[in-house]
């Protein structure tokens, strides 16, 4: 991954936008990172991953919708002996 400091990336931003079509620019300052610059294609596949992420509830605060699906879920038809035993 390319590495370059927040200056020469404001001087040099045509080469950057072009490198970041190839590989994500990481922009430090001060010798830390502080962004990256990447590809409208990398972004659009960090967002599309990000809609996979897990979602954590605590039971207490579990929304209306999420409690009224599990409590009408049921398993798949070809594991029905399962259902039984939620039933008892």
């Amino acid at each position: 991954m390319v590495q370059v400091t927040a200056t020469e990336f404001a001087k040099n931003f045509g080469r950057y936008r072009e490198e970041a079509q190839r590989e994500p620019v990481a922009i430090t300052s001060h010798g830390r990172t502080s962004g990256y610059f990447v590809s409208a294609h990398e972004f659009a596949e960090l967002v599309r991953l990000r809609a996979f992420e897990r979602r954590v509830h605590r039971i207490e605060e579990l929304p209306e919708n999420i409690v009224q699906a599990i409590s009408e879920s049921t398993m798949d038809s070809k594991h029905e002996s399962l259902n039984a035993l939620l039933d008892k």
